[in-house]
């Protein structure tokens, strides 16, 4: 009799603990990204700092209303990039930069870790929201990416997917950035211009997210205008699989920053890939990459991780990365500078 009463006082004890388990709310997180780059804090003025944060936050509260009502963590990602896209201050969507011919050629890609499908498009321009093409090539294609005219061709079946013309891209800074741009090149004359070396931009403003759902599936995705003044339909890391958008089963990353060395090192593939085979945590995994390889390589720019346990890490080597994060505990933020 003296034994039972403990064994019975285990039992119960160990029930009540797996019961408060299964009844704990399931992890879910969410890290969105505006675009990094080298944005000095002087030159940002309070309206303009207040706006950039509220469009992170308006972004973060699109995503996390998906994931609170147990919606799945590709729903997360697609509805934050949606909501920066619309929004003039991050270079994709409405607020893309300008080509060297005065127009607008967007690129994005969206992936959804636990079955590995992928979707991109690059060099649309009349589609409002690439991310949302990019998922339509994904889940009702048989390809991952489809490219300018063709893009746009299999738009044209689906009418869901809303068309613009290629003057709503249209933005008085970025107009003003293409000016600026094709002063400094004129400047130094074409020659040295097209010598095949580039000088690091000062600005980017690709956006991206990156989530995790109740059911532990993560997914990433990322949208962008490219490089202000890009020429010959140049296309960046932003819609490839593995340079500028990874998700698996374990962790899921967008970057942002010098396109051609993101493609280079397969960066948003390589952090996944750290903790994969070697075992490293996220954030030694996306600090290793971005902050040694890229810059290692001549490129800067930073990225956005997430990993299967809701842990986050958002390293940058650029002075400053646009970014908002909420953890599995809720708590939440937005940063734009170094040590915010």
């Amino acid at each position: 009799m003296r034994l039972f009463i403990p064994m019975l006082a285990l039992i119960a004890m160990t029930f009540n603990a797996h019961a408060a388990e299964s009844s704990a709310t399931p992890k879910t997180a969410l890290v969105i990204h505006g675009g990094a780059g080298f944005v000095p804090k002087d030159a940002i003025s309070d309206e303009e700092r207040r706006a950039y944060h509220a469009a992170l936050n308006r972004a973060l509260d699109a995503g996390n209303a998906v994931l609170q009502r147990g919606g799945s963590a590709l729903d997360a990602v697609t509805a934050a990039v949606v909501v920066m896209e619309d929004a003039p201050q991050f270079n994709a969507g409405k607020g893309a930069v300008f080509n060297a011919k005065g127009g607008h050629e967007l690129d994005a890609s969206i992936m959804e870790g636990h079955t590995r499908r992928a979707g991109a498009v690059a060099g649309v321009t009349t589609i409002k929201n690439p991310i949302k093409l990019a998922r339509t090539v994904m889940e009702k294609s048989p390809h991952v990416m489809l490219a300018g005219g063709g893009a746009e061709a299999f738009a044209d079946a689906h009418p869901e997917i809303e068309r613009v013309p290629n003057s709503y891209f249209d933005t008085d800074k970025r107009r003003q950035q293409l000016e600026k741009a094709q002063r400094e090149e004129a400047a130094k004359g074409k020659r040295e211009a097209y010598n095949g070396t580039m000088e690091a931009p000062t600005y980017f403003g690709t956006v991206g997210a990156v989530a995790l759902d109740a059911q532990g599936h993560i997914a990433a995705a990322t949208s962008t205008g490219g490089m202000t003044n890009k020429k010959w339909g140049r296309v960046g890391d932003a819609p490839i699989i593995g340079a500028g958008t990874w998700a698996d089963d374990r962790c899921g990353v967008s970057g942002t920053g010098w396109g051609e060395f993101y493609i280079r090192n397969a960066v948003a593939h390589d952090i996944c890939a750290r903790m994969a085979y070697r075992g490293d945590s996220l954030e030694v995994a996306a600090n290793e990459v971005v902050n040694k390889v890229v810059p290692a390589a001549g490129g800067d720019g930073g990225a956005i991780a997430l990993d299967k346990d809701g842990n986050i890490a958002m390293p940058f080597n650029s002075g400053s990365m646009f970014r908002g994060w909420i953890k599995p505990d809720g708590s939440r933020g937005t940063a734009i500078h170094e040590g915010e």
